[in-house]
């Protein structure tokens, strides 16, 4: 094989530190509007209740690390379900998962407006940031549509400078206006706020952690996950709780909370007409830092369009998180074949795109309510969290025995179970945020409750007079056949590597298929772990050579101008990790190479590809060399 060229695109840099950047990207991003929703409800509370939602959120990334690792594939809490539960609970946390798609992308697009609104003062306010919000959503999907891709490098270098200015308004503002005593004259317990609202807050606080599945959808495109998901989860918990932990504690010295006509009130929560920053939170802060002139005007234009830009990274990732979602569904028969198919020549989701990354966050987003969409926020989320804590407690009491690669911490050992103490405290805050976003919002419950019963009756019609199927059955949809009876839509190609001339043959093979069918390859190549050895130990040596064959094997299938993800997987044997991986990625074909063995007894290909012939429901082709041939 060719030695393995310098650049190695997406899924080289998609270690731990590339997955932090691009999950913080998406994470950090809700800083620009969840610090003034957030402050509607909590006033001189807000630090506190964003301290609160952080511990709620590390306890929901230990769950979502030891889960994505588990099950590296796209759905993250719906992924979760279906292997703890069945079909039915999986649908349910997909189909609150597919509302924080719909409420990110609204939010996201209705909040670059507001920033761009220092070049045009009523962009701030309705319906100019309505219209325009509009418009960004319509071009986000269009480009989705065409199929324009995402460039990694950017994402990064955007995630790193917009962390870098965060970390410069807390050091700015904890010199220049941080005041402990301004702080504690801002609180007035079961007043401003009231209880109510000071416990509404904390599951309204969660939006600031929207993107959390955004590791789980890339841990698809990760090379090691078992090693790179759990530190890059680990990194944007540290990372966003430092920002969390300060800045609104900056944020509210600034701008103090205040008794104004009988009423306490701060202008981070108030709406531009009545001369607050609840739209532009962070531009609020940067004009109340003290600083005047020209240095005031420059930080303004800065941040002003450093917000923007990231909002609408933040948008579209969720305009994609939709497509996938919906695409993910559609397979496991939760949706009509109808969101599934591609474009003839584009090949992409082009009517899942136009429906839930289009016209229904458009409709979300018309009344223009930025409390309502911080709220259906959370009313998802914390359902889709909840979700995901359940799973990982039922996984570990029902499969007490099963190896695996990862354990989050910390656990407590009682009758032969490991319980997760994490997903347990985890599942009582996110389960409690979640009634409490019932009880208090009217509006909220009855479009979120709403919004649950249609999808299940949809569901259930679908299932029983479509599909003719039990809704708790797992079923997958069948391979698309686009004309003839094998003339196969190959959206995926598994091939399994070892370092052989028929592996060699078997990627120039699944070389050929992808490039006449535009098609992803996904690399395979399997660290087979001793018993007497954990199944997460360190074997540098073995991992050092796989990771050199995976960049050879792609240095080759790049020069055909295909896709190519890597995956370096660790297993007791190889023929299971193949055949896993490939379900997991809802693969139509598995390419795999072998010489054939005459006259010997026992496998005629070997263990590894006579174990994925006999075991795999996914087609497979091999390529068996010449002098087998």
């Amino acid at each position: 094989m060719p030695r393995p060229r310098r650049n190695q695109g997406l899924d080289r840099v998609l270690g731990a530190p590339a997955l932090f950047a691009t999950a913080y990207g998406n994470v950090g991003s809700s800083i620009y509007y969840a610090l003034g929703v957030t402050a509607v409800f909590a006033l001189g509370l807000t630090p506190l209740v964003f301290i609160i939602a952080g511990l709620i959120f590390a306890a929901t990334a230990a769950t979502y690390a030891e889960g994505t690792v588990r099950f590296p594939e796209a759905g993250g809490s719906s992924s979760f379900a279906r292997h703890a539960f069945d079909e039915l609970v999986s649908f349910g946390a997909a189909w609150a998962q597919m509302l924080n798609y719909i409420i990110t992308i609204a939010i996201s697009a209705f909040f670059v407006p507001h920033y761009l609104s220092i070049f045009w003062e009523p962009l701030k306010e309705n319906p100019w940031d309505v219209i325009v919000g509009a418009v960004v959503i319509v071009l986000l999907v269009g480009l989705n549509v065409v199929g324009a891709r995402e460039a990694a490098s950017l994402n990064i270098f955007l995630a790193v400078i917009d962390f870098a200015t965060q970390l410069l308004l807390v050091l700015l503002g904890l010199v220049l206006v941080f005041s402990p005593d301004i702080l504690t004259s801002n609180i007035h317990w079961g007043v401003a706020p009231t209880w109510g609202d000071f416990f509404l807050a904390i599951p309204v606080a969660m939006i600031a952690y929207t993107g959390i599945e955004t590791v789980s959808n890339l841990a698809e495109e990760a090379r090691d996950p078992s090693r790179s998901v759990p530190r890059a989860i680990q990194f944007v918990a540290i990372a966003v709780f430092a920002i969390y932990f300060t800045l609104p504690a900056v944020a509210l010295s600034a701008m103090p909370v205040k008794l104004v006509d009988g009423q306490y009130q701060t202008v981070l929560g108030l709406p531009p007409d009545q001369g607050g920053f609840a739209n532009d939170p962070v531009l609020g802060l940067v004009e109340n830092l003290g600083v005047s002139g020209a240095l005031l005007d420059a930080l303004k234009i800065y941040v002003g369009i450093l917000a923007a830009t990231i909002l609408l990274v933040a948008a579209n990732a969720g305009v994609i998180g939709a497509s996938r979602i919906t695409y993910a569904m559609a397979s496991y028969r939760q949706l009509p074949e109808v969101f599934r198919r591609l474009h003839r020549r584009l090949k992409t989701p082009w009517l899942s795109l136009l429906f839930f990354a289009g016209l229904i966050p458009i409709l979300v987003l018309l009344p223009g309510q930025t409390d309502f969409l911080g709220t259906m926020y959370s009313f998802g989320a914390m359902l889709s969290f909840t979700v995901a804590h359940a799973a990982v407690i039922a996984l570990r009491a029902k499969r007490p025995d099963d190896e695996l690669v990862y354990r989050a911490r910390p656990n407590l050992r009682f009758r032969g179970v490991d319980w997760p103490v994490f997903a347990v405290l985890g599942g009582l805050g996110t389960g409690i945020a979640w009634l409490v976003v019932v009880v208090e919002e009217p509006v909220t419950r009855w479009v979120g409750l709403g919004w649950l019963v249609g999808g299940f009756v949809s569901y259930a019609v679908y299932r029983r007079y479509f599909v003719h199927q039990p809704l708790r059955a797992t079923v997958r949809a069948p391979q698309i056949v686009l004309a003839g009876a094998l003339d196969i839509e190959y959206r995926t190609i598994v091939v399994p590597v070892v370092r052989s001339a028929e592996t060699e043959e078997a990627l120039v093979a699944a070389a050929r298929l992808a490039s006449e069918r535009r098609a992803t390859i996904v690399l395979v190549a399997v660290v087979e772990v001793p018993l007497a050895l954990p199944l997460g130990a360190d074997m540098p040596e073995r991992e050092a050579e796989a990771d050199e064959l995976l960049d050879e094997a792609r240095a080759l299938l790049e020069s055909y101008g295909v896709r190519v993800i890597v995956r370096l997987a660790r297993a007791r044997r190889a023929g299971p990790a193949v055949v896993e991986e490939a379900l997991a990625r809802d693969a139509e074909l598995i390419v795999v190479g072998a010489s054939r063995r005459f006259g010997v007894r026992g496998p005629v290909f070997g263990r590894t590809v006579d174990y994925i012939l006999k075991s795999s429901p996914v087609r497979v082709l091999v390529t068996a060399g010449k002098a087998a041939a």
